[in-house]
Order: structure tokens, then sequence, then C-alpha cells
């Protein structure tokens, strides 16, 4: 009948509307759990190790500048869109991804050191701003 065909879309989209009001919650939940607090300390970690290591100025500033941008992430104070972002793919950095207080304080910690470092004009003073943030972020459990 012609009211049977009016309710159709009708019906149809009101199915569509609830489908989607019901999996949108999911979409935040997947979201959220996208993020890899461990691999984004890990990271910065390395990096922070790999700048204790470096030869020259110019490499450990690099590598404390990567070490910023993990724990930091895009937006945070420090990040260089510039330079790489080896946790791009892990989630929006280790601080805003971690809800813990004594964890994020620890980062915050890290990232400090890591920033003093980055404008240390002499490679001694910036490899032990990275030595001293790499324990930081090693003692992050």
């Amino acid at each position: 009948s012609a009211q049977q065909s009016f309710y159709r879309p009708v019906n149809r989209m009101a199915s569509r509307l609830i489908a989607a009001a019901l999996l949108l919650p999911a979409a935040f939940i997947f979201s959220a759990q996208a993020a890899d607090v461990g691999a984004e300390i890990v990271n910065a970690r390395t990096h922070a190790g790999l700048a204790v290591k470096a030869d020259n100025l110019a490499g450990v500033h690099m590598h404390l500048q990567h070490t910023i941008n993990c724990l930091v992430g895009p937006g945070g104070d420090g990040f260089d869109p510039k330079a790489m972002n080896p946790c791009a793919n892990s989630g929006a950095g280790a601080i805003p991804d971690t809800a813990d207080p004594t964890r994020k304080n620890l980062l915050e910690a890290a990232a400090e050191r890591a920033r003093a470092g980055l404008a240390a004009a002499d490679i001694a003073t910036a490899q032990t701003d990275a030595t001293d943030t790499a324990a930081l972020l090693a003692a992050v459990k």
C-alpha cells in the first residue's frame, strides 16, 4: 500500500540512525585504546639513549627532539613538526596519553630535561641532559 511504501524509507533511515548511535561510542573506545603509551615511552627512551651516544651536538639535539616529540605529541610544549616523530603511529604523545599522575610527572620531568638538552650549546651538557632524560624514562613503570 501507499502508506507502507512511505514508511519503508523512514524505517530504513531510523534503523541506520539507531545503528550509528550504537556504534559511535565504540569508535571512541577504539580510538582511546589505540594509544600505546608503553611504546611511546620505549621510543622516547630509545632516542634519549641515542642522544647520549651521538658523537656531535647536532646528533644529540636531533635525538632529543625525537624524544620530545614522542613525549609531548603534536601541539605539546616543544613539539617540532619538522622533526621526525617516532611515536606518530603510537598515540598523541606519552604525556597526553597517560592518565596516572605519578607517571605523568616523571614523563613531564623527562621532557623538561630533554628540552634543556636541546637548548644546551655544548655536547657535554646536552649529553648529561640526555642521560638524565633516559634515566627518568627508565623509572616510568
